[in-house]
């Protein structure tokens, strides 16, 4: 967890995002939801395999993230990451600007590769 700038905390996500693992990086994504951010990162340098709950626990963070004004952005986004998320359409969701859209609160979240 990178916090160096409250307004856009760094979530970096490594290994497996899976069964296991889902739960506590839910409830961490919901304690930073709770600051309301201008952004929330994710960054999946390190991650290595991902399954349904993983992919899950991002649309979770996209659909709180709208509640709470906060735009989600991926970085580093490993190519199998990518082709999962373009075959579900969660790209089209994290291209969207939130709901909250107050000033200060950039624009749309977006899938960047590394």
């Amino acid at each position: 967890m990178d916090r160096s700038d409250p307004a856009v905390p760094v979530v970096v996500v490594g290994g497996d995002l899976a069964y296991a693992t889902a739960s506590p990086l839910r409830a961490e994504i919901d304690g930073l939801l709770a600051t309301r951010p201008a952004t929330l990162v994710f960054d999946f340098g390190d991650l290595e395999f991902m399954d349904s709950t993983g992919l899950s626990v991002i649309v979770h963070a996209w659909r709180e993230g709208q509640q709470a004004g906060t735009a989600i952005a991926l970085r580093a986004v490993p190519r199998f990451l990518e082709t999962i998320l373009d075959l579900t359409g969660v790209t089209g969701l994290l291209d969207r600007a939130p709901v909250d859209d107050a000033p200060g609160h950039p624009a749309p979240g977006s899938v960047a590769s590394a």
